[in-house]
């Protein structure tokens, strides 16, 4: 076809999809197991979405959620949908011992790092929550669109919250705190049709003689005689902190009201902490808590599950230090289904990131007219994302679009623009090539060069979560030290 005949046929066509046009939006619930119509409550779509516990830097495991999250919002907006977001941030009440059936025991995570650091734990919880905001920002997730409540201000609401449930005889108090029991509620482990007894006896449990059911939860923890902690507060059960999960029913009952349209988290949340949520909040209300439930899966590293233990822990900046787009980490993301499981590895996001600059340099050096896109593309591409967010088709899709030889540059550019309104790929931003001016360690500071050395030590020797405490004190002294085959590299912040 040629480019008259092409024109001519495109402009006869209806043009790019009305709202009213779009196929209806199916997501996958993780509590029917099926996929359903979305069809909200009414009003704004009221979204929460789990978020970090703030004892320490995400990883890009703990960051494939929001990217999720964004393009979830993304595409209901697409839809004609406004959207009410909180994510939270959990500064208090997350235990260390935190797998299946032992989620109320060992040291709250905030407390053990200020311990491990020497410093305040409200000072870790600013300085992991600016970090993680940077990488939000960096992932071109809009967070002026969001609301993001941070546990420790919410503590009057979960007070209210837990006398409630013990007025009703949900709760009941042991030696060592006030605890939810399940016993009582018949629902429990709908999500994900969990088997509760065969949950709990592949798990590892340390004993509370206290608690009536094993799969019991805390509400409220009551500090130790002799414990030293810098978070908690008085309560009529004692001086004490909430439990993580009494949490998230707390904010989204203050900010999002009883019932809201969706939930997400990692599949992680799916036995034990969003089961939780559902078991207080439904007592609580005696109606459906969350109508669309929503879980990405996780990450591996070259296969292996993210572990620092094993050293194979990999952060946005370790991405952006290579020299690559931190947008290349979201698009690789999206070549994924978010309910499927991704492998990360280094030539992965080398592709990611030339994919990624070839589109952004075909939106930057087409010409922009006013063409409306390629309906059969539109079509097309919106119709993947209704499917359950199917994201890597819809960016198989656009790479059909931009690679037809017969569609003119002006309509493949409008083609671009739909799909990063709506994947937030950043194709309107001109690359940046940054430079930084690496300086000789025999001109550094001596104090910034014996936490160098120390931090290659604690490298070397694979203690990597010292050496991720000493890079954060670095940059508190102004400047970024990037790893290399010869060496760090220091540049001034």
């Amino acid at each position: 076809m040629g480019l008259l005949s092409y024109l001519r046929a495109h402009l006869l066509r209806t043009q790019t999809p009305a709202r009213n046009d779009l196929p209806p939006l199916r997501f996958t619930n993780t509590l029917s197991g099926e996929q359903e119509e979305f069809k909200p409550l009414g009003g704004p779509v009221k979204m929460y979405n789990c978020g970090p516990t703030v004892y320490d830097r995400q990883h890009i495991g703990n960051l494939r959620p929001y990217v999720f999250a964004d393009t979830l919002r993304r595409t209901l907006n697409t839809w004609g949908h406004p959207v009410e977001q909180v994510i939270n941030i959990t500064d208090v009440g997350h235990l260390t011992g935190d797998n299946v059936g032992d989620a109320d025991i060992g040291e709250d995570k905030l407390e053990a790092a200020a311990a491990r650091k020497g410093q305040s734990a409200q000072t870790i919880a600013e300085e992991v929550t600016g970090w993680w905001f940077d990488d939000l920002d960096a992932l071109g997730i809009e967070r002026k669109r969001i609301t993001f409540p941070k546990a420790t201000e919410y503590i009057g609401e979960i007070i209210a919250l837990v006398k409630t449930l013990e007025q009703k005889g949900y709760a009941y108090r042991t030696p060592d705190g006030v605890y939810y029991d399940t016993a009582k509620f018949s629902g429990y482990g709908k999500l994900g049709k969990v088997n509760i007894a065969g949950q709990l006896a592949g798990a590892r449990v340390e004993e509370n003689p206290h608690k009536k059911n094993a799969h019991d939860f805390a509400l409220w923890k009551l500090s130790k005689e002799h414990e030293s902690r810098q978070q908690e507060w008085e309560s009529p059960w004692g001086v004490g902190y909430p439990g993580w999960h009494i949490e998230c029913t707390a904010m989204i009952f203050k900010l999002l009201g009883k019932q809201i349209d969706i939930h997400t988290g990692g599949v992680d949340h799916i036995p034990v902490h969003h089961n939780n949520e559902i078991a207080q909040a439904e007592v609580l209300t005696q109606k459906q808590y969350v109508r669309y439930w929503m879980h990405n899966e996780f990450i591996t590293i070259e296969g292996k599950k993210i572990s620092k233990s094993i050293g194979n822990t990999i952060y946005l900046y370790q991405i952006t230090d290579r020299g690559y787009s931190p947008r290349a980490l979201r698009y690789l993301y999206l070549t994924a289904h978010y309910r499927s499981p991704m492998n990360f590895t280094w030539a992965a996001i080398e592709a990611a990131d030339q994919a990624l600059l070839r589109l952004n340099r075909m939106y930057l050096e087409l010409p922009p007219s006013g063409m409306p896109a390629d309906e059969k593309f539109a079509k097309g591409f919106y119709a993947a994302l209704a499917d359950d967010l199917d994201t890597p088709l819809a960016i198989a899709r656009l790479w059909e679009a931009v690679r037809d030889p017969s569609m003119p540059p002006t309509v493949k550019r409008a083609c671009l623009a739909i799909a990063d309104e709506a994947l937030g790929l950043g194709l309107a931003l001109p690359r940046k090539q940054v430079k930084l001016e690496v300086i000789p360690l025999s001109q550094l500071p001596e104090e910034v060069t014996e936490l160098i050395d120390e931090r290659e030590q604690a490298r070397l020797s694979k203690d990597f979560g010292i050496a991720d405490d000493l890079r954060a004190k670095i940059e508190r002294l102004g400047y970024t030290v990037k790893d290399s085959p010869e060496g760090p590299k220091v540049s001034k912040k």
